[in-house]
């Protein structure tokens, strides 16, 4: 049986052959190499001067260093082009812009309060977003220029959701087809890579995105929690409370398999897309 290493290879009768010495070729052959940690005796620097390849131990790791730390950094390059990666930076900037408006909208509330008293109370139920274009043309100087920004970065943050959304679909085709692109593109983003989303079983997913519930579950045992990123699909947020937790069980059991239907096709599959959606709502029916 021959004996393959990095630097070459040797047969069962001893003799050697030394591996191509160009580039691409030597990092392709070491990227290659997987061998059962249990049993596998790796070549020796010994081996491979006798070999010609190198003249001594010191230019052996020498070699083997440089290699591998090309072949260390050619693969974070690659996983750091995946779209994936992008689609999960896209969405924590576009929480990050939530948090952001939303304090500032707040802290424009309380500045604009102390010129009129009686204004946090009367628009207390206003959302954060209708609350700047009410308080614009009442506002002068400095907090007009706070809330004209906060006005722009809410203008951001739309074109960001819809650039999330179609970039969702194009990444993740079958999870978007089910839950919408923003919520499968916040599903992603919190579990940390499409790969992490489909190892996930149905039920880590059903409950990702509610590390709060879940941990007072576990200290205090309150009530486990029956969803969590999930909710913001209106079939579970709009779904009877006596079935909503049943719909997002079913839910999640078919993003489970859309998940990996996108990391390991990346190509949509509409009849499984019709049957889960058919499947979802005869719960609700």
């Amino acid at each position: 049986m021959t004996a393959r290493y990095w630097w070459g290879e040797i047969d069962e009768d001893g003799t050697c052959r030394p591996a191509p010495t160009d580039e691409a070729e030597a990092l392709a052959r070491l990227g290659s190499l997987e061998s059962p940690m249990d049993g596998t005796v790796p070549g020796t620097w010994e081996a491979a001067v006798a070999c010609g390849v190198v003249p001594d131990r010191a230019a052996y790791l020498a070699r083997l260093h440089d290699l591998a730390m090309r072949l260390a950094a050619d693969r974070v390059a690659e996983a750091l082009r995946g779209p994936d990666l992008e689609l999960l930076r896209m969405v924590r900037t576009l929480d990050e812009l939530d948090g952001v408006i939303n304090l500032l909208t707040e802290r424009a509330v309380e500045w604009y309060a102390t010129q009129d008293p009686g204004f946090s109370r009367k628009f207390r139920a206003v959302p954060a977003r209708r609350l700047v274009q009410v308080l614009l043309p009442r506002a002068r100087g400095p907090l007009r220029s706070v809330l004209l920004q906060i006005e722009a970065l809410g203008a951001a943050r739309t074109d960001l959701a819809r650039e999330v959304t179609r970039a969702a679909f194009r990444v993740m085709p079958n999870s978007s087809g089910l839950v919408g692109g923003l919520v499968a593109a916040r599903l992603m983003a919190a579990a940390g890579s499409l790969d992490a989303l489909a190892r996930l079983p149905a039920s880590g997913l059903q409950v990702l995105g509610a590390r709060s519930a879940l941990f007072s579950h576990i200290r205090t045992g309150t009530p486990p929690p029956k969803h969590g990123l999930i909710f913001q699909h209106r079939r579970v947020h709009n779904a009877p409370p006596a079935v909503r937790g049943r719909v997002a069980r079913v839910l999640a059991s078919r993003l489970a398999i859309a998940a990996r239907i996108d990391r390991y096709r990346g190509t949509p599959d509409p009849a499984f897309i019709e049957a889960a959606n058919a499947r979802i709502d005869g719960v609700l029916a």
